[in-house]
């Protein structure tokens, strides 16, 4: 079997967070050191994989901390977004170099992504939640939606929370954009 020459690789596998909740965990490591893939090349890798998680669904980001510096963030790169909340901004999803450079800028932060079906109408009782319990709110909601996601990127993980993807299908959908990103995938041991 060939070796991956790829610096980076990007770990999935089906995550156990409780009985009435189904999850896939994503990891981006640096293949050598085992640490968290960080940086322009993991912004890149992530900005890509968001998109096609979502597939044909409607998604958006949510985040629910440091709101001026993304308000800011957002204005200066011609980014929409909408007041969801007193606490809490639904950004719409912009092109792939907006998205590489806002998950670069905000790797720190902890924030959410939603995709599915009831976007196409506003949420205003989980945007108020995660305004006050930020991602927590989407654990009594995550069905609703083709599925819920926690981005913890500066400690390299996504977290999909959802009963319509699986590990194998989280898989099937980013292998294509991560080829020429210097992303292997594989499953854990």
């Amino acid at each position: 079997m060939p070796v991956d020459p790829s610096p980076y690789v990007l770990e999935v596998e089906p995550l156990y967070l409780g009985a009435d909740v189904k999850a896939v965990g994503l990891e981006l490591i640096d293949r050598e050191s085992r640490e968290p893939a960080r940086g322009a090349d993991a912004a890149r890798i992530w900005a890509a994989a968001l998109p096609v998680l979502a597939g044909a669904e409607p998604w958006v980001l949510d985040f629910f901390s440091h709101l001026e510096r993304l308000r800011e963030f957002c204005r200066r790169h011609e980014i929409a977004f909408r007041e969801a909340a007193n606490r809490c901004v639904v950004i719409a999803p912009p092109g792939a170099e907006p998205l590489a450079a806002l998950v670069a800028r905000f790797a720190g932060e902890t924030f959410g992504v939603r995709a599915g079906e009831p976007l196409l109408s506003v949420d205003t009782a989980l945007e108020n939640d995660l305004a006050r319990r930020g991602v927590d709110a989407y654990h009594p909601v995550f069905a609703n939606y083709f599925f819920c996601a926690v981005c913890d990127f500066e400690n390299g993980f996504l977290t999909v929370l959802s009963n319509r993807l699986w590990s194998s299908e989280v898989i099937r959908r980013v292998r294509p954009v991560l080829d020429g990103l210097l992303v292997g995938i594989a499953r854990p041991q």
